[in-house]
């Protein structure tokens, strides 16, 4: 079985803060690391056709903006990253484009097959969630090599222990290119940068976006870009992983987890705290549509983390809200009342949309989805 990198213990993930030493009972709550701040990108059009090599020369490409750089994926409580990372995207009615330079002053990889575990190199990894609903979403990751390894995952690896993803499955028609500005795997001289250009074809992403379709101009999906770097070191004129002072083993030595839009833990699969890409239909279309509910969705969140906890510590969900601290929603006519229902093994958490029109639904295993 493949065990993520990013995964930890639910503890890890799930902050319970107890005041003092008394046995009494002590209500539940919960406090992200970070500030909650997905990141968010305008995705144009492409008004030309695009060559997938790597070089982003077209127009369409350098007309599109550069994402902000990335962070260290515990946001402001690790340090800016030592090289530079950014992205770009496109579409047209093909294919969803990414595009990604890394600053990297020592290229490297090793890996050359298809769907090998490609975090073990420096990589470039990217996380599709059409309908952000927390499940169901696809992984790609590639390294210096074009070699590349695509997977769908059925659910987070926090849901459970059971196998969570397909190995299996492959995005038909991919097109990618890697473009290097230096030379691989050559410790001799000090390189600069690699390029990545991807096309995903919508006939394959669109099997669970909203209505299994391309997007339409103005829509928004989940997305999150990851980047992994290790540190090597210069042995018998080649490359190595440098190994961990502590332990002599290079599996355990920490590499660097450099992302888009941080998650405040050292977890890529949470998709709740992923970024927000919305599609344009012209380069002019500047106008970001601001979605009130994502308060309410992200307050149910912060109870889904409470819940967790309070199993942890009693063996069971809690069934009473009023044990747990309710967040803030500042919403100008919207009073948040949730409502919880659960069993021996599940629980799921409801409120109101902003119009009062709807209800949104969070259940244990980290789905999310709006009713009617």
């Amino acid at each position: 079985m493949i065990t993520s990198r990013f995964v930890r213990p639910l503890s890890f993930f799930f902050l319970l803060f107890i005041a003092g030493c008394s046995p009494k009972f002590v209500r539940q709550s919960y406090t992200h690391p970070i500030p909650f701040q997905p990141e968010q990108y305008l995705c144009q059009r492409a008004d030309t056709p695009l060559t997938i090599d790597g070089q982003l020369n077209e127009s369409a490409w350098e007309n599109a903006p550069w994402t902000t750089n990335f962070q260290d994926i515990e946001g402001n409580l690790k340090p800016t990253p030592a090289h530079r990372t950014r992205v770009k995207m496109l579409w047209d009615d093909q294919y969803f484009y990414v595009a990604a330079r890394l600053e990297e002053p020592h290229l490297w990889a090793t890996l050359t097959e298809r769907d090998a575990i490609m975090y073990h190199n420096d990589d470039f990894e990217i996380f599709i969630d059409p309908d952000g609903d927390g499940l169901d979403y696809y992984e790609f990751e590639m390294n210096a090599h074009n070699a590349i390894w695509d997977l769908f995952m059925l659910r987070p690896y926090r849901a459970d222990t059971t196998p969570n993803y397909l190995m299996n499955w492959d995005i038909k028609g991919i097109r990618t290119a890697a473009a290097l500005d230096g030379t691989l795997n050559n410790p001799v001289d000090v390189d600069r940068s690699w390029t990545v250009e991807i096309a995903l074809p919508w006939e394959a992403l669109k099997e669970i976006a909203p209505g299994r379709r391309a997007p339409m101009p103005g829509e928004q999906w989940r997305l999150n870009f990851s980047r992994v770097d290790w540190h090597v070191e210069v042995k018998d004129g080649q490359y190595e992983k440098r190994p961990n002072s502590k332990t002599g083993k290079v599996d355990n030595f920490p590499q660097e987890n450099w992302v888009w839009s941080p998650t405040g833990y050292v977890d890529m699969h949470l998709p709740e705290h992923w970024g927000y890409v919305q599609f344009a239909s012209r380069a002019s279309d500047t106008t970001w549509a601001t979605h009130p509910d994502e308060q309410i969705k992200w307050a149910l969140w912060q109870l889904f983390y409470q819940q967790h906890a309070f199993r942890k510590q009693h063996g069971r969900y809690c069934s009473k809200l009023s044990d747990l601290t309710l967040p803030e929603v500042n919403l100008q006519g919207y009073l948040f009342k949730p409502k919880v229902q659960i069993t021996d093994t599940q629980f799921e958490l409801q409120a109101l949309t902003t119009d009062g029109q709807g209800g949104w639904h969070l259940n244990s295993e980290g789905r999310i989805w709006r009713t009617p």
